[in-house]
């Protein structure tokens, strides 16, 4: 399979090149650095509030600030929020972020340095409908859009506006999903619909996004993006961005997976992480990101791909065989490493999932249990847990007087001379260099079951080991895959976010069969244990939790929103597997739940309409009794369980 690359190399790094857009003084894409941004959580109309907050977010290193105008009187109130930003000495460029209201994009557009559209409700009214087109029918419905669109495109143009054409996966218009699909060709082309207006009337200075609550979505949106412009001789900028992530560590985690999976690969021109938090921790967390590629063109080299072997445009996870538990249908499984050399008692594995009981005599496991725990050279005097397996390294393993639930982890080299082995799971510990010199004869002479441990020490890891699972690809090598990456004296706040790019961007395209992460200096077990299990959620590749989808607070927000979420996630992050969209507005809901079970959303001040799906269930509750309506609701449908404690 010879696929066209939405990248400048898969092996290489180096940034993708796009066309400069001027945003006031602070220019985007080219050679520009990727830029940092944010929007403000304040009612647009108050002024000093929103100036402040501003403020806050631009001394935290965000470069250009978006602030909500759903109507004409925020639209004008961004010129006195301009104005005082001015006085107070700060210059950064003021978006104004526009849905459904035409008439408030054209007046922003002459006050504010860049306006952002929608393109999914900016002319279009969504209903749900599926609607049969005809060629003819469907061109009727882009004069109609031209029409509303292209005063807008004039006035960016007159004033030196620029404009970001923003789809969003939850907000498709019914017109592109009855054409396209619920797809990421779908969220392509609907901004290409609006993007062919913009260069009709020989307006350029625009940026794209393609937002989606569900990273691999995001991603593959992305990237054929990217293969669209290329086709069409377009260079614009992207603004990446996984949009309703949520908060806390699950939150940054899904912004890792989808924003850094697109760094990885040099695709993007400037970031916004959209947390259920004030804005101004949104900035770190960019950064961080960001900061890992400054030097990542010095990595080592990667041999080059001749022929790849999948698309990067359509999931398909990787076909292995099985062994033991780990491979074929099974999830992805999650390796503990105890292998420091310390005391391991029953207490130790607390913190991976496994509570014993001293009067009970008795193991409970929590949802996020791993799988094995690497022990190295240690050893286990006391009965585990009967799900758990152990793996040893060889020598320790081959000395041992009970093998029962413990398996050897061997360098390849003396795998491959080793006269005792596991009847049951070896592990084998390989590099780039053993891939690409073990002949498939010898994979294929294997006589027992075998996992392949795939580790790395390049700057640039990622592309390595997917440069390895081409290779197994092409050489029809069905072994399973445990990935692993070691890291060392990493910040704890960059750890979470290098562990969910480098992990992440790999399940993303559907390769590993389980996660190993080591590390030496940089968190606890507990949580190392939690990111594995968060990575493995926010990809879709198993999962272990409650998500909840929901949506940064903004000047549309009805409520509440970080208190609302807090209280939510109390009554039911013990669902596992159940999604719930938290949306402050009508604009982030239905349609940006996207896939969610239920839905909460704010329609009114303090009145929530509550969702099933995407059918309305119950309009207008009091805020005050929605959270208990919303777990009535999930009783109602049977997804309720309740709470064991």
């Amino acid at each position: 399979m010879n696929t066209k690359l939405y990248c400048n190399s898969l092996t290489q790094y180096s940034r993708y090149k796009t066309r400069v857009v001027t945003i006031g003084d602070v220019p985007l894409g080219g050679d520009n650095p990727i830029r940092i941004q944010s929007m403000t959580t304040t009612d647009t109309m108050n002024t000093i509030a929103t100036v402040e907050q501003s403020i806050r977010m631009i001394d935290a290193g965000c470069e250009y600030v978006r602030i909500t105008a759903p109507s004409i009187k925020e639209a004008q109130n961004l010129e006195l929020i301009k104005k005082e930003l001015r006085a107070r000495g700060y210059n950064a460029p003021l978006i104004a972020d526009i849905h459904f209201t035409p008439n408030a994009a054209e007046l922003a557009a002459r006050i504010v340095e860049k306006v952002r559209v929608n393109p999914g409700n900016y002319a279009d009214k969504k209903k749900f409908e599926n609607i049969e087109y005809t060629d003819a029918t469907y061109v009727s419905e882009l004069d109609r859009i031209r029409q509303r669109f292209t005063p807008l495109v004039k006035i960016c143009k007159e004033y030196g506006t620029a404009m970001r054409i923003g789809t969003n996966h939850g907000s498709l218009s019914d017109r592109i999903l009855s054409r396209y699909g619920d797809t990421p060709l779908g969220m392509v082309e609907s901004a290409l619909e609006f993007l062919r207006i913009c260069e009709d009337n020989n307006y350029y200075n625009i940026v794209l996004s393609m937002k989606a609550s569900n990273p691999q979505v995001m991603v593959q949106a992305y990237r054929l993006l990217i293969l669209k412009m290329q086709e069409l001789n377009m260079n614009y900028p992207l603004h990446l961005g996984v949009t309703e992530a949520g908060e806390g560590e699950d939150g940054r985690i899904k912004s890792a997976v989808g924003i850094g999976t697109l760094l990885e690969d040099g695709i993007g021109d400037t970031v916004r992480v959209s947390l259920t938090e004030d804005p101004e921790f949104e900035i770190p967390v960019a950064k961080n990101l960001i900061e890992r590629y400054s030097n990542r063109v010095n990595h080592k080299a990667i041999p080059e791909i001749v022929r790849l072997p999948y698309s990067p445009y359509d999931f398909q996870k990787r076909v292995s065989k099985d062994a033991q538990n780990i491979g074929g249908s099974n999830v992805p499984r999650v390796i503990a490493d105890f292998s420091e050399k310390q005391k391991i008692t029953p207490a130790s594995l607390f913190a991976v999932g496994y509570n014993y009981s001293v009067p009970l005599d008795k193991w409970n496991l929590t949802d996020q249990a791993c799988d094995y725990i690497f022990v190295g050279d240690n050893t286990i005097d006391f009965q585990i847990p009967g799900t758990l397996g152990l793996i040893f390294n060889a020598s320790t393993w081959n000395n041992l007087s009970d093998t029962t639930r413990s398996y050897p982890l061997f360098k390849l080299a003396d795998f491959l001379s080793a006269d005792k082995k596991s009847e049951q799971l070896n592990f084998v510990s390989v590099s780039i260099d053993d891939i690409l010199t073990l002949s498939n004869t010898t994979i294929a002479s294997f006589s027992v079951p075998v996992t392949f441990v795939l580790e790395t020490s390049n700057d640039h890891g990622m592309a390595e080991q997917r440069r390895i699972f081409v290779e197994f690809l092409n050489n029809s090598i069905s072994i399973p895959v445990i990935i692993k990456r070691n890291y060392s004296n990493v910040p704890e706040e960059k750890f979470q976010l290098h562990a969910s790019t480098d992990f992440g961007a790999l399940f993303l395209d559907g390769f590993g069969d389980g996660i190993w992460i080591s590390q030496t200096n940089c968190t606890s077990a507990k949580n190392i244990n939690a990111i594995a299990f968060g990575i493995l959620q926010a990809t879709r590749t198993r999962i272990s939790k409650t998500e909840y989808i929901s949506c940064p607070s903004c000047g549309r927000t009805l409520f509440d929103l970080q208190e609302t979420t807090a209280k939510i996630r109390s009554r039911t992050d013990h669902l596992k597997g159940i999604k719930i969209g938290i949306m402050g507005c009508i604009v982030n809901g239905p349609g940006e739940m996207a896939d969610a079970d239920y839905g909460y959303v704010g329609t009114g001040i303090d009145k929530i309409t509550l969702y099933k799906g995407r059918e309305v269930v119950e309009r207008n509750v009091n805020s005050d009794k929605a959270v208990d309506a919303l777990v009535e609701l999930i009783k109602k449908h049977g997804d309720w369980v309740e709470k064991e404690f």
